[in-house]
C-alpha cells in the first residue's frame, strides 16, 4: 500500500506543478494585457500605472456608493 501512496503523491505533485505553472502563466499575461491597457488608455499625466489603478479602483467604489444611495431612496 505504501508504494501506491507514493506513486499517488508523485503524480499529484506532478499535477498539482503543472497547473501552477500554467496558472502563474494566464495570470501574468493577464497583467500586462492591463497594465498596457491602463498605461494607453486610462492613465493621466504623470501618473504611474499602479496610481492610475488605485484612483481607478476608488473611483468605481465612490461610483457603486453613490448607485446604492440612490436604490435606497
Amino acid at each position: 500500500m505504501s508504494k501506491i501512496m507514493s506513486a499517488n503523491k508523485k503524480i499529484e505533485n506532478a499535477v498539482v506543478s503543472g497547473y501552477k505553472k500554467i496558472e502563474n502563466t494566464v495570470v501574468g499575461g493577464y497583467q500586462k494585457i492591463e497594465d498596457k491597457f491602463v498605461d494607453t488608455f486610462l492613465k493621466k499625466d504623470d501618473e504611474t500605472i499602479e496610481e492610475a489603478k488605485t484612483r481607478i479602483k476608488k473611483e468605481q467604489e465612490e461610483l457603486k456608493e453613490k448607485q446604492q444611495e440612490k436604490l435606497s431612496k
